[in-house]
């Protein structure tokens, strides 16, 4: 149940992040989640899109350098706490989490948030058997 996941490389200056944010847009892709983390010289920009082929695509013909990868969407109560029991469960698994964002989403009452895990099937399964529902692709969809 894996969500696919655009890793853009791109450089920290001025305009870089609207320069991929205009491309997604001409070509009709909605953005569904984001992440940027920097360093002085690059960024990294996560994003989770509605057709990641597409932005894959247009975005390498652009000139980016892009990675897809696989992460998890869990869908976690909109209350202090939540994220700390989804948490818990994948610490108690030893299951490393080595970063995680959240969803831009149009709900009440619940968050969605992105994990990036080692081990997604051993992450998913503890977060089902926890009573965590996961998200799809075609959830993303939705949003």
């Amino acid at each position: 149940m894996a969500i696919k996941q655009l890793t853009v490389f791109v450089q920290n200056k001025k305009g870089t992040v609207v320069s991929v944010t205009e491309i997604l847009s001409e070509n009709h892709i909605n953005l569904r989640a984001l992440s940027i983390a920097e360093t002085q010289d690059f960024g990294i920009l996560r994003l989770i899109v509605n057709d990641e082929n597409t932005a894959e695509a247009v975005l390498k013909k652009n000139g980016y350098l892009i990675k897809v990868i696989d992460v998890i969407g869990v869908k976690i109560g909109d209350e202090p706490g939540k994220l700390s029991e989804a948490l818990a469960v994948l610490d108690k698994k030893n299951i490393n989490v080595e970063y995680l964002y959240a969803f831009m989403a149009r709900t009440e009452k619940h968050a969605y948030v992105v994990l990036r895990v080692e081990d997604n099937t051993t992450a998913e399964k503890a977060l089902s058997d926890a009573g965590f529902r996961l998200i799809s692709e075609e959830d993303i969809n939705k949003l």
